[in-house]
């Protein structure tokens, strides 16, 4: 069995990285990213143009045709069809990403649970979308989880909306299982977590026992995560199912900090990035020793991380294309990555947001903001494009 790379890994090939890109996608990157890298637009930005939807403005068309285009793939599953093609036509896959948030009404909460079910429909037999996702706030109300996690006693009418939140998530689980589509869990709040990982260990017990179905999401800015992953892999051991784990560094740093220190409790965040960078490579050595019972995604846009995986699975001597390794990368960034992982065999996947403009403008917002914060991603982006750009001679 040959598992050497074609060639060695490269992430600053930026012919590779951008060569499904045209010209005029690339200069319109370049742009964006650009505005991006300017913090006083990234924070001014989102309010006004909150204030321009709200009252009617014809401001659509404009955020469609530019950050819309570029980290969405549409409105619509249909409208995400030119990126899965555009995406498979460098071997990477598609994760569509239903991304409406911050909804409170069981009928959108339903609506939801049927279009994730779409989503699974529409991967079905087509290799182009190897993973499909959900956010539990996505099909359940924040305060009820928030509720939850703190062990406050329900009352009866929340009771059974909890019961309709389980019944959401197991028939979500289940269309995946039924379809052989893989889904993940995504991670969410420390303080509606713990409601989250007992729900995703609940599905793998279902739904994991032959092959991988469901993935839960670890947190490796959370300084109990990689304890939390090992304990979960000796569970599923003793139950006897595949425990899916989705590896992100996290999304909530700030906005976790600020609470502890309001509400008095110890920060649940690592000390520092070093710490995070620590356990998160840490938690790839540990899936890869384990890789029968362990089905991992690699989320990420940290560029060790990725190469300690792809070596890993050399000196394992794991096929690039393993069916329980894949790394995963945000649309619209990162091609670098992406698609040069997927030039040397890796499986590799896109999340693919989408949904109506408006809804998914927090989203948006989210992205713009992570990465002036994240420090030197905006730089690195544009760095990149400015090379190929400069190679191009456009």
């Amino acid at each position: 069995m040959d598992i050497s790379p074609k060639k060695s890994l490269n992430f600053d090939d930026t012919e590779i990285a951008f060569r499904n890109k045209s010209n005029g996608e690339l200069n319109s990157a370049y742009w964006l990213f650009k505005i991006i890298s300017s913090n006083f637009l990234t924070q001014v930005g989102p309010p006004i143009t909150n204030f321009f939807l709200n009252i009617g403005m014809p401001i659509k068309g404009i955020i469609k045709a530019t950050i819309f285009k570029h980290f969405c793939g549409g409105e619509t599953i249909t409208e995400c069809e030119h990126t899965i093609q555009q995406l498979a036509l460098g071997n990477v896959g598609t994760i569509l990403d239903y991304s409406v948030e911050g909804e409170e009404e069981e009928t959108v909460f339903d609506f939801t649970c049927e279009e994730i079910i779409r989503t699974i429909e529409r991967a079905a037999g087509d290799k182009r979308i190897p993973i499909t996702v959900f956010k539990v706030t996505g099909i359940g109300r924040f305060g009820l989880l928030e509720k939850l996690d703190a062990k406050k006693i329900l009352s009866d009418a929340e009771t059974a909306e909890y019961a309709k939140v389980k019944q959401r998530c197991e028939k979500i689980c289940r269309a995946a299982f039924d379809n052989h589509v893989p889904i993940m869990i995504d991670a969410e709040e420390t303080w509606i977590q713990d409601t989250i990982d007992e729900l995703a260990m609940d599905m793998m017990r279902l739904f994991n026992k032959e092959s991988i179905i469901v993935y839960n999401t670890y947190q490796m800015y959370r300084h109990d995560k990689l304890a939390d992953l090992k304990a979960d892999h000796l569970i599923a051991k003793a139950t006897g199912f595949i425990l899916g784990v989705k590896m992100v560094r996290g999304a909530y740093m700030e906005k976790e900090r600020k609470r502890a220190e309001e509400m008095g409790y110890p920060s649940p965040i690592q000390p520092d990035k070093a710490s995070s960078d620590r356990d998160y490579n840490e938690s790839l050595r540990y899936c890869m020793a384990h890789i029968d019972e362990i089905a991992i995604v690699c989320g990420t846009h940290n560029e060790e991380s990725c190469r300690i995986l792809a070596q890993l699975l050399d000196e394992c001597k794991v096929d690039h294309n393993h069916p329980h390794v894949y790394f995963a990368q945000l649309l619209g960034m990162s091609d670098n990555l992406s698609f040069n992982l997927s030039d040397s065999g890796y499986n590799v996947t896109k999340y693919v947001p989408y949904g109506p403009i408006k809804a998914v403008m927090p989203y948006l917002f989210r992205r713009a903001q992570e990465n002036t914060s994240i420090a030197g991603a905006t730089s690195r982006e544009l760095g990149l494009i400015i090379k190929e750009k400069k190679r191009r001679k456009i």
